[in-house]
């Protein structure tokens, strides 16, 4: 490793832990209105695809709970870990932040951007979730309405994001969103080095 690439990358990996307890504390304060939020946004994708519309989320206490109107009232809600789901949001954090002007317009404005997409995923997944429970949860209601290719697809789906999709999700976004600036800077750096080599060629000269 050269000198000069050591510093940079001490100074990357400061900025990257600076933004991780940044996004951390954010996400300790507003987890439980975003949840709220992420149920609400939910609720009505899974109702658009039941006949008839039958599910109701709610978020309570770190949990997403799952209502459905064609079960028993006495029957148990069962409650589902929600931050389980979204707390990769510090880890986007972490990551927007190695930018060398983290508060910079440009940068800020792919976060927020970054933001937006990584609640769609969490929407997603949430759904993948919920479906993961009506199709194996449920003992025999499950048994006697779902087959072995729903229970593959729900409930293999949501346990590839646990497994893998919640720590690649942010990094494939901020790849996407961050890969145009970085390949700029580049190009900047290598236009900036060359008018320095051929004043360095025409001194030898």
């Amino acid at each position: 490793m050269s000198p000069g690439l050591r510093p940079a990358i001490l100074s990357a990996a400061g900025r990257a832990l600076g933004g991780f307890v940044l996004g951390l504390g954010f996400w300790l304060a507003f987890s439980q209105p975003y949840e709220r939020l992420l149920a609400g946004t939910t609720e009505p994708i899974l109702r658009a695809t039941e006949r008839p519309p039958i599910t109701r989320l709610s978020a309570r206490g770190g949990e997403i709970l799952i209502e459905r109107s064609d079960r028993p009232p006495a029957t148990a809600t069962p409650g589902l870990p929600a931050a389980d789901l979204h707390f990769n949001f510090a880890l986007l954090a972490a990551l927007f932040a190695i930018d060398r002007r983290p508060w910079r317009s440009g940068n800020v404005a792919a976060f927020l951007l970054a933001c937006a997409i990584l609640f769609l995923v969490h929407a997603a997944a949430l759904c993948f979730q919920v479906r993961s429970v009506y199709v194996t949860g449920l003992g025999d209601w499950s048994a006697a309405r779902y087959g072995a290719a729903s229970r593959t697809f729900w409930s293999g789906g949501f346990h590839l994001y646990l497994i893998a999709g919640r720590f690649a999700a942010p990094f494939a976004i901020w790849w996407l969103l961050a890969r145009g600036r970085w390949e700029n800077a580049a190009w900047d750096r290598e236009r900036g080095r060359a008018p320095q080599a051929l004043r360095l060629r025409s001194r030898r000269k």
